[in-house]
């Protein structure tokens, strides 16, 4: 046991990648790729307080939000990163308006891979000190190799995910992932700059005692999450749970993996979409969290099954331990919003 929670993260992505359906090495140098621009955006996030990098960029980005400045920078070192290695055919951030088609060095189109990412979850809350994250998503390219990427190849449902993962900058920063097979979770030593494996084989304990949810937004949401959280607050059984909500979606969902709990983040009357992005944020996680023994719907569906109709596409999102989630549903369906 000592031996294997002490192997580095590039030892284990060697060791397991035959357990991974396609063993061309490719996606072992893609994961190490984000493994390294991780490693930089870490190094900047942890001395936001002391250089002039936090607060505003003065720009918004597609979705009309404030820009912070490590949002740019963590997008800048990620998409940078990844073209460098010379894998991806494609990439789409949050951040950006449209895809990135990337050409293969020897200009044939021949890179089978594409990654979307969120490189800074959670960025309002960097000027606070407090927790954030980036989200990442693979998929194989649909559309023929030899020829650029086009929209279909990002208009996937999360089902087709090969790999996804999240890294969270916080009192130690960890890189969780999965290609299919488990959750493993390392954390960085900052002395060496390397990864160890420090959680493995994560699971959502199947029900928990934490629901993370805007609580301030409650006149808004639908009837069934009403009732729902009043059922979390009821003396009965191993209830009142306890509300815990960080507002960063990394946090929160690493938080209740560890402890037990549900994440909701559902349509209101102020966003009837829901605010959460399918592709950037909720697909990647519900991979991760059905990996996991969890399970993530929009509130009646669940969120892999989704088939994407644009890419900075909204859903509503109720993700973490399977029972919870499930209770959540009964109550959206008796409701039936």
């Amino acid at each position: 046991m000592f031996e294997q929670q002490h192997r580095t993260l590039g030892e284990f992505i060697i060791a397991n990648q035959n357990s991974f359906q396609y063993t061309s090495g490719e996606l072992s140098r893609l994961l190490n790729g984000i493994r390294l621009a991780a490693k930089v955006v870490n190094h900047e996030v942890n001395k936001a307080g002391l250089v002039d990098i936090i607060g505003s960029a003065g720009d918004t980005n597609i979705q009309g939000e404030n820009q912070q400045k490590l949002d740019v920078l963590a997008n800048e070192k990620f998409i940078q990163t990844l073209k460098n290695r010379e894998i991806v055919c494609g990439i789409a951030s949050e951040e950006e308006d449209d895809f990135i088609s990337i050409n293969s060095f020897d200009n044939q189109h021949k890179n089978k891979y594409i990654v979307l990412i969120d490189p800074l979850d959670g960025s309002s809350n960097i000027d606070v000190n407090v927790s954030v994250g980036t989200i990442f998503s693979i998929y194989r390219r649909v559309t023929p190799v030899g020829t650029p990427v086009t929209l279909e190849d990002f208009l996937q449902p999360g089902r087709n995910q090969i790999a996804a993962g999240y890294i969270i900058y916080g009192t130690s920063t960890m890189l969780v992932y999965t290609t299919g097979d488990g959750v493993n979770g390392f954390t960085l030593n900052p002395a060496l700059g390397t990864f160890y494996l420090s959680h493995p084989k994560m699971q959502f304990p199947e029900t928990g005692k934490i629901y993370s949810v805007n609580e301030g937004n409650y006149i808004h949401f639908p009837q069934g999450v009403k009732d729902y959280i009043k059922y979390c607050q009821m003396e009965e059984g191993d209830r009142p749970y306890t509300s815990r909500y960080i507002g960063s979606l990394v946090s929160d969902f690493h938080r209740n993996m560890i402890k037990g709990g549900i994440y909701m983040y559902p349509k209101s009357s102020k966003a009837q979409n829901g605010k959460l992005r399918l592709l950037y944020e909720c697909n990647p996680m519900a991979f991760l969290a059905e990996q996991a023994n969890g399970k993530a719907s929009d509130g009646f569906r669940p969120i892999l099954d989704i088939q994407p109709t644009e890419l900075h596409e909204r859903v509503p999102f109720f993700c973490g331990s399977k029972k919870m989630v499930e209770k959540a549903e009964e109550f959206m369906a008796k409701a039936k919003v």
